[in-house]
């Protein structure tokens, strides 16, 4: 759980980092869709982790790698933004944010199992087909002959 100055000075991090990305961020990733999803400062306050959510791009992955390289260039960028409200501005990394292609990917299950669920439905409702339950031949073994005594 994150401390209230954790979250205030994330926040802070995150709305001057959202301007400084939709000013200068077509350079970095030129076609692509991307936005800041959250930012996450370690408790010493020393690392900040920039999620981003990248769309319309063959490789998204790619798209994070150009962030990191030019990472200097964005904290110099960053530090001009907070001079007045941080004393030491935090180092930063980038990273890939994967819940809406997550959420995307549980939606699409959740798609299937209902259409199974309703074809189900539909076999089992219908008078001309019989559903019958498969059964397995369970293999006894073969009891030896009793012997009986003869009186």
């Amino acid at each position: 759980m994150d401390s209230r100055r954790q979250l205030k000075v994330g926040s802070e991090i995150q709305k001057a980092f959202s301007e400084i990305l939709t000013r200068d961020g077509k350079a970095i990733y030129g076609k692509a869709f991307v936005t800041l999803t959250k930012v996450r400062v370690t408790s010493d306050l020393g690392l900040a982790r920039f999620y981003l959510s990248v769309f319309n791009t063959e490789n998204p992955d790619e798209v994070v790698e150009k962030f990191n390289e030019r990472k200097f260039e964005l904290k110099r960028k960053l530090v001009e933004k907070l001079r007045h409200q941080l004393r030491v501005t935090p180092e930063i990394e980038f990273f890939r944010d994967e819940t809406l292609d997550y959420a995307f990917h549980m939606d699409e299950v959740f798609k299937k199992v209902h259409e199974d669920d309703e074809r189900i439905k539909l076999e089992a409702s219908s008078p001309k087909t019989e559903i019958k339950p498969k059964t397995k031949k369970v293999a006894t073994k073969a009891k030896a002959p009793v012997k009986r005594a003869k009186k």
